[in-house]
């Protein structure tokens, strides 16, 4: 049986030439080949270092720089390059925004093979840093060695971390000093509850072992200054939860919403876990436009808040509505671009797969006094069909924001045999939009394209197209 070729090549003096899908970049090889990048900026002279090989394609490394991109910058953070959460950050910002236009506007024209207008140029966000408004830390009693540190021989001491998860291992953590994504006082609550469960010996979490006691924590912040901190135990100690939770409280009485999880399960995902409410309340709000949004620790909601209403207005002017339009908010999640298009329309129909996240929409409709929304909980490839249409009405406008994966192809359909005048789509993944909108194309035209920038420094993209019935 013949060997796969899986050996190394090292190609010198290679250009980068573009940016690529995930945050990679592009070279080619001197035989045509295209080679992804993980750790370059286009327009650098590298030496590549080669570690897989494809019919069409190798992934590599740059290993030597002989010359530096004029697209550089100097990272803020110390932990990039290790991190890997923010792969951009060495890259200047007008830059980040022309490569994230190129991608949105290829993948509609490759993948979806779609006719599009004069393209409006993306949306930058005001914030570059320190605008996310939900951060989520993991503990570990075996923190991730850099290079320097494994090839030292000095004694490395502690080993016990808080922070992010090294791309691609699921039990290897990078303890972090200052994080560039949340404002304060995200930094200080992360440190000084590190500091405190190491003084007072709280064990922290071995994945692997499945041992310890601290898990992970989240910190969400909001506009009206709310502050929420979630701490996953991994099992029910009173005496050592109650010493750390009682320590968070009384060092940060800024916080609104303390609250815990006591997970024995092998994953630490929170969305079937019972979360207990400590000190202050069980949510915080958010605000936008004068409308309020309750949110628990399970919720979801945008992680930029301040680019969030920019996507959300310019939602609302692509569906250009007059007042006595029916609107069906498919993915409608907590119902807030529902309520925020709201005053614009005749009535509002959302819809959405997880009940939890219907009953929260119902219930910001009803504080915020909105009377012309109605929520309804179901998978949209069945709840969404001719009976829901002929009980709800024919909708004027439907605006749709699904999730990455896109609209399933029965959901589409559906779009079309309803054949509302327009339709808004909101996508974080421009290629499953651009798949989605070539079925549409013998029905609808584009007739506007917006990319937003809601991740600075990471290649995360999202984008507005507006169909208008041909």
């Amino acid at each position: 049986m013949a060997r796969k070729n899986t050996r190394k090549q090292i190609f010198t003096n290679v250009e980068v030439i573009d940016a690529a899908a995930k945050g990679k970049t592009v070279a080619k090889a001197p035989d045509g080949r295209v080679i992804f990048l993980p750790n370059a900026v286009p327009g650098d002279i590298v030496d590549v270092q080669t570690f897989k090989k494809r019919k069409a394609y190798f992934e590599g490394k740059a290993t030597v720089f002989h010359k530096l991109s004029d697209k550089r910058t100097t990272p803020e953070c110390q932990h990039f390059g290790v991190c890997g959460g923010c792969k951009w950050q060495d890259m200047g910002y007008e830059h980040q925004l022309f490569y994230k236009q190129k991608e949105v506007t290829n993948n509609l024209t490759r993948i979806g093979h779609l006719d599009l207008p004069e393209v409006t140029p993306i949306l930058g966000s005001a914030e570059q840093y320190f605008y996310r408004n939900k951060m989520e830390f993991s503990f570990s009693d075996s923190r991730w060695l850099t290079l320097e540190e494994v090839q030292s021989d000095q004694d490395l001491g502690d080993r016990n971390a808080l922070g992010f998860h090294i791309p691609g291992m699921w039990d290897k953590i990078l303890d972090i000093k200052k994080c560039h994504l949340q404002a304060d006082p995200s930094n200080a609550i992360r440190n000084a509850v590190k500091d405190f469960a190491i003084k007072n010996n709280l064990e922290f979490f071995n994945t692997r072992n499945q041992t310890g006691l601290l898990r992970t924590m989240m910190i969400r912040t909001s506009s009206t200054s709310d502050i929420m901190v979630v701490i996953q135990f991994f099992k029910e100690d009173k005496a050592k939860r109650e010493l750390l939770l009682d320590y968070v409280a009384e060092t940060f009485p800024e916080i609104t919403s303390l609250q815990y999880i006591i997970n024995e399960k092998a994953n630490d995902t929170i969305y079937d876990q019972d979360v207990i409410c400590y000190k202050g309340e069980d949510h915080i709000f958010e605000e936008m436009e004068g409308l309020t949004f309750k949110i628990n620790a399970k919720s979801f909601y945008q992680t930029n808040s301040n680019q969030a209403f920019e996507l959300y207005k310019l939602t609302r002017d692509f569906a250009d509505l007059k007042g006595d339009e029916l609107v069906y908010d498919l993915y409608t999640g907590t119902g807030t671009i529902a309520q925020f298009v709201s005053k614009k329309a005749k009535k509002v129909v959302g819809v959405e797969a997880v009940p939890d996240a219907i009953s929260a929409a119902k219930e910001n409709a009803e504080r915020n006094n909105i009377t012309n929304c109605e929520f309804f909980v179901g998978d949209m490839k069945n709840v969404f069909n001719q009976e829901f249409i002929n009980t709800h009405g024919q909708p004027d406008v439907i605006i749709t924001d699904p999730p990455r994966d896109g609209m399933h192809k029965d959901v589409v359909q559906q779009i079309l045999n309803i054949a509302p005048k327009k339709v808004v789509y909101v996508s974080c993944n421009s290629a499953t939009q651009a798949r989605d909108l070539a079925l549409m194309k013998a029905q609808y035209v584009i007739t506007k394209v917006q990319a937003v920038d809601m991740f600075p420094q990471t290649h995360h993209v999202e984008n507005i197209v507006l169909l208008e019935k041909k």
